[in-house]
């Protein structure tokens, strides 16, 4: 249902968040089934780790059929095939460049093969699948995937008791899974008027939507609002996208962040945007980040604000960092492992030879070395971190950055010198991993064990159940995800995954192979500035308890997942301000369960309208987050 909701009806977005809609609207039916279940027999009823666990497993399913790696990796596979043309020059550019294992069509033909024109225009009536040239590439490539998802396994096993222990992170994004599942609060969850009072808004609206889609007559209420043409002319007219997306589900999370948090993400988010005005009146030129919506400015500000972050995680978790190792090392006595995800041994040696085996396949698709352990290690160990902790510390609903590692090469080498073999073997793997992160699976690891806690789960119990998710939700998206296109014709599917992600980074990569750039001096000087300015930030939220500003709001200010969320942000921010000062603690967490219940409803709407669209064939309505 993912895949059709998502790719064929293409307006239902429903597992491209790391709080997937099509999760925790599967368990909340799953949950009043299990009610009534167990009002007939308690004995047949699943306890509150059973429907955790299931919860996790579609979670993870979910997440890999969507934008976790399904529908990214097979698109790219082929789109540079089917978009090749003599005018181009793409044959000649990229795939003289490309390994035949890395692909499913012929690297010594031409564009538009068979293969990739079945894929995108569909099969002719009675012609078969075309399975076996899929199988060697697709094998090869499960080598990575599974590298990186045994990584993030990894990674998320060593960081957790320092995240969840000792910094005592809020992970936002578990509360209401376990409101619905946990039976004492479970009762007074649902029994609550405000869960309903919240679930009804969100309900209403997207009834309402839905119907305007099948019926035009009914009224619409708009839920995306593009506020740059109300801009005027220059310097305003410079400013980068701005557009107001009202998810209710969105307010109801940000609810829970502190508030000098929430602050901090909007305001920087606006602060952005005041720099575009300040290079327009300046006379300063104003460049777009490559692949990325926002400024070439911002997103290397980005970059270096996401550097100090990482070295700052380090610091502070070192001591902790410190045991582990020494554990790794065989000192039992270092640090107790007992009760976690891994045994903390197992942990530091699996992500070492995670990390050495992705390294190594880059090198042998025919990327340099030194370019495949700087793409490896920025995309494990400074992106995915980052991501998993804006998910952790700040509840966000999907992970998206705003640059590369290839973009942070460019600080001291232009793209041309990297040479055109490089380069094709970049632009296949940053489509598949590292362009677009919403749904990294790191953050979703990490969330499952904070619910291990909440349901008194032992962690190892999350293993076993967490494979078979990924083997099973992998395999078998693969197979349906092959089939929609062969039957559909992937050119009236979803245009971001057939016609955008897999063919942007092609784009952005072949006039470098062709003409060479000169090094552009902006980069590092926009660099430095995020590092000075996250270094400051950092030390001073440190230092001063009152300080209203996160380094992670500067470093997420460019990204996607600020230019969907910044207004819920603000109106979120604006709720708790005045609840706190002028009704006070009692009443902030009264009304907990009505913010509950408006994530409740815009994500079990979504589910509904997913299974409407799939079964009857009819439009569904928008959902604000694209």
């Amino acid at each position: 249902m993912v895949a059709y909701a998502e790719l064929v009806t293409k307006e239902m977005q429903i597992a491209i968040c790391q709080f997937s809609p099509a999760a925790i609207g599967a368990l909340l039916v799953v949950v009043g089934i299990n009610r009534l279940i167990r009002l007939l027999s308690g004995r047949l009823a699943l306890s509150a780790r059973e429907l955790m666990m299931v919860y996790i497993m579609t979670l993870v399913a979910a997440l890999i059929s969507s934008r976790g790696i399904m529908e990214k990796l097979l698109p790219a596979l082929i789109a540079v095939n089917y978009y090749a043309t003599p005018e181009n020059h793409w044959a000649a550019l990229f795939f003289r460049h490309t390994p035949q294992w890395l692909v499913p069509f012929s690297v010594s033909g031409e564009g538009e093969q068979d293969l990739a024109v079945g894929f995108y225009e569909g099969l002719p009536h009675g012609v078969g699948l075309p399975w076996r040239p899929w199988v060697q590439p697709l094998l090869m490539w499960a080598i990575i995937v599974m590298a990186f998802f045994f990584a993030f396994m990894c990674l998320a096993a060593i960081v957790r008791r320092q995240w969840v222990d000792n910094e005592k992170l809020t992970f936002p994004l578990v509360q209401l899974p376990l409101d619905m599942v946990s039976q004492q609060r479970a009762t007074a969850f649902f029994a609550d008027k405000l869960t309903w009072a919240g679930f009804a808004l969100p309900a209403a609206v997207f009834t309402l939507n839905g119907l305007h889609r099948i019926y035009p007559q009914v009224p619409e209420i708009p839920l995306q609002i593009p506020l740059n043409p109300y801009f005027g002319a220059k310097p305003w007219s410079d400013v980068h996208m701005i557009t107001i997306f009202c998810s209710f589900a969105a307010v109801g999370f940000a609810y829970f962040l502190p508030a000098q948090l929430l602050f901090s993400l909007w305001a920087f988010f606006i602060l952005a945007r005041l720099q575009d005005v300040a290079y327009s009146i300046m006379g300063w030129p104003i460049e777009t980040m490559p692949l990325y919506p926002t400024r070439l400015h911002i997103g290397y500000q980005a970059a270096g604000a996401y550097c100090v972050l990482t070295a700052f995680y380090v610091r502070a978790a070192w001591p902790h960092l410190q045991a582990v190792w020494r554990k790794a090392l065989g000192d039992r006595g270092a640090i107790a492992d007992a009760n976690e995800f891994l045994p903390y041994r197992f942990a530091v040696w699996g992500l070492a030879a995670a990390t050495i085996g992705a390294i190594v396949w880059c090198i042998q698709a025919g990327m340099s070395a030194w370019l495949a352990i700087i793409e490896v290690a920025i995309y494990l160990f400074i992106v995915a971190l980052v991501m998993a902790r804006s998910v952790a510390e700040a509840g966000m609903l999907m992970t998206e950055t705003s640059f590369r590692p290839v973009d942070l090469v460019r600080l001291f080498a232009t793209k041309n010198s990297l040479g055109k073999t490089n380069l094709t073997i970049l632009s296949f793997t940053d489509a598949v991993f590292s362009r677009d992160l919403r749904g990294c699976l790191m953050s979703t690891f990490l969330d499952g064990l904070k619910i291990c806690d909440g349901v008194r789960l032992h962690r190892r119990h999350l293993l076993g159940a967490i494979v078979v998710a990924l083997l099973v939700g992998y395999t078998f998206s693969m197979v349906i995800q092959l089939w929609l296109p062969y039957n559909q014709g992937a050119v009236g599917m979803y245009g971001y995954v057939y016609q955008g992600n897999p063919l942007w980074t092609f784009l952005d990569n072949a006039p470098a192979m062709e003409v060479p750039a000169p090094y552009d001096f902006h980069l590092p000087l926009a660099f430095g500035v995020g590092l000075g300015v996250a270094i400051f930030l950092s030390v001073m939220r440190m230092r001063l308890w009152w300080w209203p500003l996160y380094p992670l709001g500067y470093a997420l200010c460019g990204s996607w997942t600020l230019i969907v969320f910044w207004f819920p942000l603000l109106v979120a921010w604006i709720i708790k301000s005045v609840v706190l000062r002028y009704l006070g603690m009692k009443v902030y967490t009264r009304l907990r369960p009505f913010f509950l219940g408006l994530i409740l409803g815009e994500f079990f709407l979504a589910l509904v309208w997913a299974v409407i669209a799939c079964i009857w064939r009819l439009p569904a309505p928008f959902f604000p987050w694209p």
